[in-house]
């Protein structure tokens, strides 16, 4: 018989762009005709076809033991509607094939912004408390067959995680 899974909670810090640097990028609103600079978005999305649509989320509470990566190009989200959501990241350590559990970290994301996870970047989310959500995604045509390395905190820690 094995054991219950443990759960770990993870207290959820509102995202600014400083604590959210090791990660990605966080994009707020910006004057129309200001010149590209730091401030934007630094997207890699030649390795395909660039994906642009959005998904429709119900549901999905808080709590997880899977999280993903995506090692070929950058990938940017963000809610509809001015909703706000929760998303669990860990840095990119592309040397390495799992996240390291002890820099596992968690954002509350206001429906003001969005976000772009550096490439590698291991994430869980969007999660919400909310009925439904949709979210707009920019990723690759082929990101979720051929760019979708999970890992799960269950089998290998015997642990869910919630953020809080």
């Amino acid at each position: 018989m094995s054991a219950s899974p443990t759960l770990k909670q993870l207290k959820a810090e509102l995202i600014t762009p400083e604590n959210f640097q090791p990660y990605g990028q966080v994009i707020f609103a910006s004057k129309d005709g200001k010149s590209f600079d730091s401030e934007d978005a630094h997207l890699n999305l030649q390795n395909g076809i660039p994906r642009f649509y959005i998904m429709r989320l119900h549901n999905k509470g808080t709590k997880f033991y899977k999280i993903t990566r995506h090692i070929q190009c950058t990938q940017c989200l963000g809610s509809l509607e001015g909703k706000d959501w929760l998303m669990a990241v860990c840095p990119p350590k592309n040397d390495i094939n799992e996240p390291v559990l002890a820099e596992l970290a968690a954002f509350r994301i206001p429906g003001n912004c969005f976000i772009k996870l550096e490439v590698g970047t291991w994430h869980a989310g969007p999660y919400f408390d909310h009925e439904f959500v949709d979210f707009y995604n920019l990723e690759l045509s082929d990101t979720n067959v051929v760019d979708h390395f999970t890992h799960d905190f269950l089998k290998t820690h015997q642990l869910e995680l919630e953020m809080v």
